[in-house]
């Protein structure tokens, strides 16, 4: 999880414990209908923490997917610069050979 949502995270789960402990010591209202209140909220929080958690998880998702097809795409243009480096270096070799085979023949027909 990034840490953007990971505080995000540690905030939202802050956030709903110190409302719910103020909550329950100013509750004017019955136990009963207190803690009605209290699981309506939880569910909130269950829901809203859902929610971000499939959206960092859908962003995980995407950076990873854009990572892969970069690493991809690296990978993919060192292959083709080594393969270009690698066919100069045998067309270098082979004028240099051209070359040499060149000087015999021209001292053979001498």
């Amino acid at each position: 999880m990034s840490n953007n949502a990971g505080n995000t995270l540690i905030a939202l789960l802050t956030g709903a414990a110190i409302g719910a402990g103020i909550g329950i010591l100013f509750a004017p209202d019955k136990g009963s209908r207190t803690r009605e209140k209290f699981r309506d909220g939880y569910d909130d929080a269950k829901k809203d923490l859902k929610h971000k958690f499939e959206s960092a998880s859908d962003e995980l998702k995407s950076k990873l997917a854009f990572t892969k097809n970069y690493d991809l795409q690296e990978t993919y243009d060192d292959l083709i610069s080594n393969v270009s480096h690698k066919a100069e270096d045998v067309i270098s070799f082979l004028e240099s050979k051209l070359a040499e085979l060149k000087e015999q023949n021209a001292k053979l027909q001498k």
